[in-house]
């Protein structure tokens, strides 16, 4: 996997010199093609910005704008539960126990969880009928999951090995700033 890094500093994504605009630019063609010019503008936009709060909001804009999941967001851990965080999408559970959950689960294992078809996840949280598959990546801080993004769709089988792949990218670059 390619690492993120802040198109401000040397070494970062070649040709990568995005600066913040009020839109998105190019997104279109392959999923994959999708995320390989979102995920640069969203190092971008964060830049140097220290506020985890307005750092996952646009994180979970750009992911909803670029893709129109049905649900992204952040559920951050607080006193050993997931509480929930910045989100673009419906009204969502606001906590979630450890365990619990295709959230809970990922946070209790640390690791990520694609799941094509929530209604056969064991314990699934359905804060949402409309929710048919999910991904759940970890934010994972000094060994400890601190959080996680979440990302629901409204079809079957939605997520796959790139969104996998570069969600998991986002986050690992992403927990680095927390």
């Amino acid at each position: 996997m390619k690492k993120l890094q802040n198109p401000h500093k040397k070494g970062n994504f070649a040709n990568t010199n995005y600066k913040m605009s009020e839109t998105l630019s190019h997104l279109n063609g392959t999923k994959s093609e999708i995320y390989q010019s979102l995920l640069p503008q969203i190092v971008a936009l964060i830049g140097d910005e220290q506020d985890a709060v307005a750092n996952m909001a646009n994180i979970s804009a750009a992911l909803k704008e670029a893709f129109n999941f049905f649900w992204v967001g952040f559920y951050l851990v607080k006193n050993d539960e997931l509480v929930l965080g910045p989100f673009q999408g419906p009204i969502a559970c606001t906590r979630i126990q450890k365990g619990k959950g295709v959230c809970g689960t990922a946070w209790l294992n640390a690791e990520a969880i694609v799941v094509a078809d929530v209604d056969a996840f064991p314990g699934h949280i359905a804060c949402s009928s409309l929710s048919k598959s999910e991904i759940v990546i970890p934010l994972i801080k000094n060994n400890l999951v601190v959080g996680v993004l979440d990302v629901d769709s409204e079809h079957l089988n939605h997520f796959d090995h790139t969104d996998l792949e570069h969600l998991t990218n986002l986050c690992q670059w992403f927990s680095e700033k927390l």
